[in-house]
């Protein structure tokens, strides 16, 4: 089994929404924090939310609060990124990560999805 096998992402236009979701094994659902890194064409990958294992705590990068929400779906072993209110500027391919700390960075990620883009046009 992949660790992490994602689904979803495509294209809209710009004010639509998506839903992103990741399917994990279960001992790396239960053990890590879950979430979404991005890449932008030439720039960094950047995370984009997470979340507890406890599912009580979320974090986002301030330029998705409020319109992006995490959730998990303990029963399924599956967590989801629905993107509400979706900009130009959240094109990019995003990646289902399972990492060590809610906040950390690239280097607290211990398993990668394959990767699914979406794309807002304006």
């Amino acid at each position: 089994q992949e660790p992490l096998v994602e689904s979803g992402g495509g294209s809209v236009q710009a004010g639509g929404s998506l839903k992103l979701s990741c399917a994990a094994a279960e001992s790396i659902y239960k053990r890590y924090c879950m979430g979404w890194f991005r890449q932008i064409s030439g720039k960094e990958r950047e995370r984009v939310a997470t979340i507890h294992p406890s599912g009580t705590s979320t974090f986002y990068t301030k330029s998705v609060e409020g319109r992006f929400t995490i959730s998990r779906d303990n029963a399924e072993n599956l967590f989801h990124l629905h993107m509400d209110a979706l900009k130009p500027e959240d094109t990019a391919m995003y990646y289902c990560v399972a990492m060590r700390y809610c906040t950390g960075g690239i280097g607290d990620v211990r398993y990668w999805g394959q990767g699914t883009q979406v794309t807002v046009s304006s």
